[in-house]
C-alpha cells in the first residue's frame, strides 16, 4: 500500500502534488497550517478519486508539532508512508542589512529544520527495500524536498531564505547517501510557476519571460518532475529545476550584445 505525507498540501504546489499522488495510487496526509477548509476540500476530492484522504494540522515552526507528525499520519492511514513530500515554506525577502534573528529561524526552521526532523521520523518507519527480478534491492521509501532554483543560481535577495534552501540541498544529498537502499532523497527546484500573493501581474509575467525558455512552469510541470522521482529507482541525491532554465540565465547587462560581437 503507498502512502504520501505532503507539507503545504492545501493550496498551491503542494496541492497538485497531493492530487497527483492520489491519481497514481497512493493514499494521503495532507498537512496544512491555517488552510483547513482548502484542506478539507482537497481531501474530499482525493476519496472522490478512490483513495484515502486525512488532514493534519500543524505549526511547523513549532518543534513539538514537527515530532509526532510522521506517526500521526501513518496511524491515520493505517501503515507505514512511503512518500513523504517536503513542501511547506515561508518565503520572506530580507538581506545582510535587513536580516533579523526572526527571519533567519522562520527560515531555518520551515525550510531546514522541518523537512531534517520529518525526514528522520519517516526514515524510523519506512519499510525495507523490495529485490528485483535480478535480486537488486528497489527503495521502497521517497523523500522528496522542495527546494529551488536559486541554489544553481545565488543572488543576495532573499539571503535567510536562500541559505536554508542551499542546506536543504546539502541535507538531500547527504540524507540519499545514508538511507539508501531503502529511502530514495530527491530534490525539485521551482523557478516562477504560481503568482506570488505580493507580486503583481506584470512582475510575475515578467519573471516567466525572463527565463531561457522564456516561459515558467506550469503545475503539471512539477506534477511531471514528482512522478518522474516515483517511476525511477536508480536516482537519488539529485534536484531537477524545474523552471525554464531560469538558473541559466547568463546575459546580464554587463554582457554584450552577440549583435555587435
Amino acid at each position: 500500500m503507498a502512502r504520501a505525507l505532503v507539507t503545504g498540501a492545501a493550496q498551491r504546489l503542494g496541492r497538485a502534488m497531493a492530487l497527483h499522488l492520489a491519481q497514481r495510487g497512493h493514499d494521503v496526509a495532507i498537512h496544512y497550517a491555517t488552510s483547513r477548509i482548502a484542506a478539507e476540500a482537497l481531501a474530499e476530492e482525493i476519496e472522490r478519486l478512490g483513495q484515502r484522504a486525512i488532514c493534519l494540522q500543524a505549526d511547523l515552526l513549532q518543534e513539538d508539532a514537527l515530532t509526532p507528525l510522521v506517526t500521526s499520519a501513518a496511524s491515520a492511514l493505517g501503515g507505514p508512508l512511503t512518500v513523504l513530500v517536503n513542501n511547506a515554506s515561508i518565503f520572506e525577502q530580507d538581506s545582510i542589512a535587513t536580516a533579523t534573528r526572526e527571519s533567519w529561524d522562520r527560515h531555518m526552521m520551515s525550510n531546514l529544520r522541518a523537512p531534517f526532523v520529518l525526514t528522520q521520523a519517516f526514515a524510523a518507519q519506512c519499510p525495507a527495500p523490495a529485490h528485483d527480478a535480478a535480486g537488486e534491492p528497489v527503495a521502497k521509501g521517497l523523500v522528496v524536498n522542495m527546494i529551488d532554483q536559486k541554489i544553481r543560481k545565488l543572488t543576495p535577495e532573499h539571503m535567510t531564505y536562500t541559505i536554508a534552501k542551499m542546506g536543504l540541498w546539502a541535507f538531500t544529498r547527504m540524507a540519499a547517501q545514508e538511507l539508501g537502499p531503502a529511502i530514495r532523497v530527491n530534490a525539485i527546484g521551482p523557478g516562477p510557476t504560481l503568482q506570488a500573493a505580493d507580486q503583481t501581474v506584470e512582475a510575475y509575467l515578467a519573471s516567466r519571460n525572463a527565463t531561457v525558455l522564456q516561459r515558467g512552469a506550469n503545475l503539471s510541470d512539477i506534477t511531471a518532475a514528482l512522478g518522474f522521482f516515483l517511476d525511477a529507482p536508480a536516482v537519488t541525491g539529485q534536484i531537477l529545476c524545474v523552471d525554464g532554465g531560469e538558473h541559466l540565465i547568463w546575459n546580464t547587462p554587463s554582457s554584450p550584445d552577440p549583435a555587435q560581437v
